[in-house]
């Protein structure tokens, strides 16, 4: 399929196969896709961690969810989690950053979860970014350290969602050439 066909493809899918399991090279591809992706400054400000172990899975899928507000209760669905973690940049991207006012480490590491989202609907994988999920509880399950900051839980798994046909504003709504018109 061209990109365009992917694109439309992939969607953020909220019901997963519990029992069909992701084949391990499907995880590699998707996550060179992740690697590979561009950052400023080829800084790489990011780490992967995969959790496929069933009962940390469900652990990580319970911080995820919360009854309050009766939301990603559909999480532990899925067989596999890629938690985000962003690392420190290189000088370079620190220094454009300042400079720039804006923080490129979460830019690149937009940039790779889209990698891995796009990857992962090429290997007729679905996927759901999830950013709502209890910071503190996953680092003490993962030893991920107190100083570092976990920025995006990506939920991958057989979908067992019909595609849906996305709503999207309208290009002339959104798209000018030359100039900014509202």
């Amino acid at each position: 399929m061209d990109f365009l066909e992917l694109a439309e493809k992939r969607q953020s899918d909220r019901a997963f196969d519990p029992e069909r399991k992701i084949e391990p090279e499907k995880i590699k591809r998707i996550l060179e896709a992740a690697r590979i992706a561009p950052s400023a400054c080829n800084a790489q400000p990011w780490h992967f961690i995969v959790v496929n172990n069933p009962e940390l899975k469900n652990k990580i899928a319970d911080a995820t969810s919360t009854k309050v507000l009766g939301m990603n209760h559909f999480t532990k669905q899925a067989p596999v989690h890629i938690l985000i973690v962003e690392e420190n940049a290189n000088f370079t991207s620190n220094i454009g950053s300042w400079v720039k006012n804006k923080h490129f480490p979460y830019i690149d590491i937009g940039i790779a979860a889209a990698h891995i989202t796009l990857a992962a609907a090429a290997e007729g994988i679905g996927s759901c970014i999830i950013g709502w999920f209890d910071e503190k509880n996953i680092k003490k399950l993962l030893g991920i350290p107190s100083s570092k900051r976990i920025l995006l839980d990506i939920l991958l798994g057989y979908s067992t969602q019909e595609h849906r046909n996305k709503k999207r504003k309208l290009s002339d709504e959104i798209i000018t050439y030359n100039r900014y018109e509202k």
